[in-house]
């Protein structure tokens, strides 16, 4: 028989107690414990986890400084070490953040469900189509325990991608022929090694530059808008024909992923969809989204609007989807009826793994081979030595 947390079916005024632990300590997952706080009352962190002490400890002192009386942590609720998130899973926590680098989330998933705990979980949620099929038996699992998880997809709980794409999928600009997302940005943060560094360690702190823990800038960056075009299109791929490369990060600190790629995605009724994304510095940003109907065209972040037959312009202000989303979860949870939106983020996690593979073996990919791809996570995972892969050579990468 399964346990449910305390919350299950509380009051819809809010007065049970949410009980939040988070796994994974760095920056976003700092974020989203403060986001969480926001987002409704009864909620108190009281547990945190991760590898690193260093990255627990700051972490515990911003949040400390910030939260005041919903900062419940206490040295004992405190844990290190890769296997830290199982300790943290042993206690009274109710709603568990999942912020440690991707690859790691279909486990923990899987871990906290066993548990009975309700989820926030980063995107993406996995890198590779074994983690996505582990994701795909959570979500199973999640509706038969009657738990809930949500993702940090924000775009779901957005104002302006919420009106807009309502207003697409009503015929506000026809019948829909292709759609375009771009999520072309600066180069990110980087860790200079230190001398007592392992290369596991090395490699986890500086998790964006591995595809084995991040899936590659077009799984765990460009997520956001590759999921917006799966739910523009109320549909999967079929198969990516892609390209990309090294140009500006090529020296070996910055790991074996590319720097950017462009992808031709095929949907079904031969409708195709292109993804452009690029992580180099000194050029034109664009993050955005785009659909081409038969009747207009409606332009998606960072203006709002359509053209055409039915034009528009959002007027209402935007929301903080960054805190919306615990809002919306907690909310549903609270009215016994909990989202689940593993199963969908699963899906545009692959989404980005078919574009990936597709560019780094330069052949024409289908859903199908995407989805059966083995997994790229260590078979023994332990402090020492870890060579780096190659980076991908199209034609010559299997």
């Amino acid at each position: 028989m399964t346990t449910m947390p305390a919350f299950h079916g509380a009051h819809v005024d809010g007065s049970d107690e949410i009980r939040v632990g988070l796994i994974g300590c760095g920056g976003r997952g700092t974020g989203a414990a403060r986001n969480v706080v926001d987002a409704a009352p009864g909620v108190r962190i009281v547990a945190m986890a991760d590898a690193f002490k260093d990255r627990l400890d700051e972490s515990r002192t911003i949040l400390t400084s910030r939260l005041a009386d919903k900062m419940a942590v206490t040295d004992d609720t405190c844990f290190v070490g890769l296997d830290a998130y199982k300790k943290l899973l042993e206690t009274n926590v109710n709603y568990v953040i999942l912020a440690t680098p991707p690859s790691f989330r279909p486990g923990h998933i899987k871990a906290a469900v066993t548990a009975g705990k309700y989820i926030f979980a980063e995107k993406p949620v996995a890198v590779d189509g074994a983690g996505v099929r582990s994701c795909l038996e959570s979500f199973d699992e999640i509706n038969k325990k009657g738990l809930g998880l949500v993702t940090g997809t924000l775009y779901r709980h957005h104002t302006g991608y919420l009106e807009s794409i309502k207003r697409v999928h009503e015929g506000a600009i026809g019948d829909v022929l292709t759609a375009y997302g771009w999520y072309n940005t600066t180069m990110l943060w980087r860790k200079d090694r230190q001398p007592e560094w392992t290369d596991l360690e090395y490699q986890m702190r500086n998790w964006l530059y591995y595809t084995w823990l991040s899936g590659d800038h077009l799984v765990e960056q460009a997520v956001h808008n590759l999921d917006a075009l799966n739910w523009i299109m109320g549909a999967n791929p079929v198969a990516a024909v892609s390209t990309g490369g090294r140009q500006t990060r090529t020296a070996p600190e910055w790991g074996h992923i590319y720097d950017h790629f462009a992808v031709d995605y095929e949907y079904p009724n031969g409708k195709h969809v292109q993804m452009f994304t690029r992580q180099q510095d000194g050029c034109e940003k664009k993050v955005a989204n785009e659909v081409v109907g038969t009747k207009g065209r409606a332009f998606i972040l960072p203006r709002f609007s359509i053209t055409g037959a039915q034009p528009w312009t959002l007027e209402a202000p935007i929301n903080d989807a960054y805190v919306v989303e615990h809002t919306d979860f907690i909310t549903s949870i609270r009215a016994g009826k909990p989202l689940n939106e593993l199963k969908q983020i699963a899906e545009s996690s692959l989404v980005g793994i078919l574009g990936r593979e597709a560019a780094y073996t330069g052949k024409r990919l289908t859903w199908e081979e995407a989805l059966a791809t083995p997994s790229l996570f260590p078979e023994k995972l332990e402090w020492g030595p870890m060579p780096m892969p190659p980076v991908p050579m199209p034609g010559v990468t299997a």
